[in-house]
């Protein structure tokens, strides 16, 4: 299978932001981890981060023409405010799973909205990392 994981805001500090919330667990574990996984079971894997709206909607769009055939998306804080995120997931039809590794529900009022759900199959709280792989799985089991 061919995915997609893209990150946004700030998901480059895990290790350092917050490890009460996010955990200890750094950037470069949560590659590896993902990156493993997809070794290990016969997945194309392209694995990216911005803290820049418009690049993280250019990487959707790209997904489109690039075979992709499902994708993981982290929005970060973005989450909350981009409808260009949903419009562009929504755009390309290619199914894509929400991941957040801490609990959203649980935090604050405004990490209750979620634009991006709308045109997702399925979200992933409140795993750490771990939240990457239980979404890969999702969409392994859509094949």
């Amino acid at each position: 299978m061919k995915l997609l994981i893209i990150n946004g805001p700030n998901i480059n500090l895990l290790g350092f932001r917050e490890p009460e919330i996010y955990g200890t667990e750094s950037y470069r574990d949560l590659e590896e981890k993902v990156q493993g996984y997809a070794a290990d079971n016969g997945h194309e894997l392209k694995l990216l981060q911005s803290n820049h709206e418009g690049e993280l909607v250019d990487w959707i769009q790209g997904a489109l023409f690039d075979d992709v055939e499902g994708i993981v998306i982290n929005p970060g804080a973005y989450t909350h405010t981009s409808i260009a995120l949903l419009d562009a997931v929504k755009a390309v039809g290619i199914p894509t799973v929400e991941v957040h590794i801490s609990k959203v529900e649980e935090r604050e009022d405004f990490r209750q909205v979620s634009y991006i759900r709308k045109a997702c199959i399925d979200t992933v709280t409140g795993r750490g990392i771990e939240g990457y792989i239980d979404a890969i799985k999702i969409l392994e089991n859509r094949k």
